[in-house]
């Protein structure tokens, strides 16, 4: 049930200076500005969120903040900042324990902003806490994936309390996993209506009320609502609802046994393949799908495989190549059913193909054990890159813990952050969160628990991917910058055990360049999966040597572990061809954006 909350708007065109906070320079900026780092947290900001996960150009954003104690003559003060520069800011009179105000972001499509709020009394700040807005009329611009696996019937408060929680991750895409009554019959009729329940094919409840409900939520908070499916899939005695064997895949050139995809046996079937280039295949499975669009307000299709088969025929004895087949499908379906695409390439498996043919909006790859280490995450996100010529950004689906999720726990929170920063550093974003985490393939798993702290830094990580994402992953390049360090601190530029991996990345004359704490890990296996990994040894004050012969202008610090990321002006010294600064900090993941003249 929500609180009553006591309602303080104001408009965005109140702007107030306050004289007595000190300057933090931010290159554009002569406006006094309250410096982050110099704010002692008193624990008096306990919430902080906004009504969308985003926002179209044009869109008021409507935030909330619940105080979890308050003072007399107290103000909030509101700092709005794209990248490091400080586009507008606010004042909210505190008056009770909840506050609410509106801001209305510059009209330009697909930018990341952040919103640095202050609580303070008499001049001075005592609470600040950071919330991430994107502003972007195309969600597979920036997608920000997440998943909903659980469908049996459930009161509005239990699916609010979850679409509410993916939205302050400003989730943009909600996967649902597994909501389908068989593969090749998605939606159940009774006549030419939904049945108002089915097994799914674990046996499990799922309720229409339940998909529906989401499908609301989600598209209220501007998430799209994605329906899962194979493309190439049917149950057992198919041929019941009209699939033919002749569309059926083999093992062997005789076809003597068809190719499936093994299951439990408390399951409702194990799941027969067919294949993607058939065309009549293609038309019965679509027009299965068109039946799911008609009567469900899904946005788009997230189309799943099983990776390499190995040798495969059809029913003709002719040799089948799944890729080029996958790409054929896709394009059949788009043309009969224009929504949105996004298809697994598992393990990479016909990404070369469909990242250049199909018609995906972003490109998903779901990582196994031929990508095993750090540095293989950065290569996926960078071949997918190079496959779409830099125009289709991407999604890991890269499960954590793993073998620790065989049993009860928790997630361990160094490895679930070391994979996110490589991920997010690299480009690319993780399918990750649901109504819980994803340990395992089967997203329904949920063995593990998330620890408290671990909630608390992934929402700062998301709110850094989002307010950095026009320097993370909006048509950035790689970058040849040489980074050294000057001290006792090793930096490689490869992923290596016991030093700091630093890579950079170029955009409009700028470079950026991350640093990722390997100092103390224990392993470099990014699924981490007995839950062994380290929290990285913290290093501080490391001296760093970048060479460059350009002169320049500004380096702006940042890091999702320091001061809520807001940016910082670093020092630094300049000559014979090397720029040395000191990192300020470095727990999990430092970023750094170097501005020329």
């Amino acid at each position: 049930m929500k609180r009553k909350r006591n309602r303080n708007r104001i408009s965005s065109s109140v702007i107030v200076v306050i004289t007595s906070f000190m300057i933090l320079a931010s290159g554009c900026s002569e406006q006094k500005e309250i410096k982050a780092e110099l704010v002692n947290s008193q624990g008096i900001i306990s919430r902080l969120s906004t009504d969308k996960s985003a926002y179209r150009p044009g869109d008021n954003v409507h935030f909330t903040l619940d105080l979890a104690k308050t003072e007399s003559k107290a103000k909030v003060i509101v700092q709005y900042r794209h990248l490091g520069e400080k586009i507008a800011e606010q004042e909210v009179k505190v008056d009770g324990n909840s506050l609410e105000w509106d801001w209305t972001p510059p009209k330009e499509d697909g930018r990341g902003y952040m919103a640095e709020v202050f609580f303070a009394t008499k001049e001075e700040v005592k609470d600040h806490q950071n919330i991430a807005v994107d502003v972007s009329t195309d969600w597979s611009k920036f997608p920000r994936y997440g998943y909903l696996a659980d469908f049996h019937s459930m009161n509005g408060e239990e699916m609010a309390t979850v679409i509410e929680r993916l939205n302050r991750f400003h989730i943009n895409g909600v996967q649902f996993y597994d909501w389908q009554y068989k593969h090749h019959q998605p939606l159940k009729l009774e006549g030419n209506q939904p049945a108002s329940e089915w097994p799914d094919i674990a046996n499990r409840p799922v309720a229409l009320d339940t998909i529906k409900g989401y499908i609301d939520l989600a598209h209220s908070k501007n998430m799209k609502a994605m329906n899962y499916n194979l493309l190439f899939g049917a149950y057992e005695g198919a041929e019941a609802d009209g699939v033919k064997k002749a569309w059926a895949l083999y093992k062997d050139p005789s076809q003597a046994n068809q190719d499936k995809h093994p299951l439990p046996d408390s399951w409702a079937s194990d799941i027969m393949l067919y294949d993607p280039n058939n065309v009549e295949w293609q038309n019965y499975l679509i027009d299965k799908e068109i039946e799911v669009f008609n009567q469900l307000k899904f946005d788009g299709w997230h189309v799943d495989q099983l990776g390499d088969r190995g040798a495969l025929w059809n029913a003709k004895g002719e040799s089948v190549k799944l890729a080029p087949g996958y790409v054929s499908f896709l394009k059949a379906a788009k043309e009969k059913l224009d929504v949105d695409y996004v298809m697994n390439a598992v393990g990479q498996y016909g990404q070369a193909f469909m990242a250049p043919q199909a018609p995906l909006s972003f490109l998903y790859t779901e990582v196994w054990d031929g990508h095993p280490k750090y540095g293989n995450l950065k290569g996926i996100i960078d071949q997918n890159n190079q496959f779409s010529k830099n125009k289709l950004n991407t999604v890991l689906a890269a499960y954590m813990n793993y073998d620790l999720a065989n049993a009860s726990g928790e997630f361990n929170t160094p490895g679930v952050l070391l994979t996110d920063a490589v991920i997010f550093a690299s480009g690319g974003s993780h399918l990750e969160l649901g109504e819980n985490m994803l340990a395992k393939e089967y997203f329904p798993n949920r063995n593990l628990s998330i620890p408290a702290e671990l909630e608390e830094q992934l929402i700062r990580y998301y709110d850094f991917l989002v307010a950095y994402q026009n320097i993370l992953r909006d048509g950035v390049e790689e970058s040849e910058l040489i980074v050294s360090s000057t001290g006792d601190t090793s930096v490689s530029a490869a992923p290596e055990q016991g030093k700091i991996w630093s890579f950079a990345k170029q955009k409009s004359g700028s470079d950026i360049v991350h640093f990722i704490n390997f100092t103390g890990a224990k392993t470099m296996e990014w699924n981490d999966s007995k839950g062994e990994q380290a929290v990285p040894n913290e290093r501080k004050e490391i001296d760093i040597s970048i060479e460059t012969e350009r002169e320049v202008a500004s380096i702006l610090f940042a890091s999702p572990d320091y001061y809520q990321g807001s940016p910082i002006k670093l020092s630094f010294k300049q000559q014979e061809g090397k720029v040395t600064l000191k990192l300020p900090v470095l727990k999990y993941w430092d970023l750094l954006t170097i501005n020329y003249k």
